[in-house]
């Protein structure tokens, strides 16, 4: 399984990666799959078992998530 942020805009993915990477988790971005849609066309991946503390970071520093993701097996 693999979890996956998705934005309306690239400066909010970029933003989202720097503020995760600053807290130390592992975030990398990437194109949305074909299955998931975001008019920038970027997600950022991230450990699943690190949801709770995303959720927290996007609160904190208003980030604007599109949603974040479940895929089980490459299938949201």
């Amino acid at each position: 399984m693999e979890c996956l942020a998705t934005f309306d805009t690239t400066h909010m993915a970029l933003r989202f990666e720097k503020i995760c990477r600053q807290a130390d988790l592992s975030v990398r971005i990437v194109p949305v799959p074909r299955e998931l849609s975001a008019s920038c066309g970027l997600a950022c991946r991230y450990p699943c078992e690190a949801e709770e503390t995303v959720r927290g970071l996007v609160e904190e520093h208003r980030i604007d998530v599109l949603q974040l993701h479940r895929i089980d097996g490459g299938r949201p």
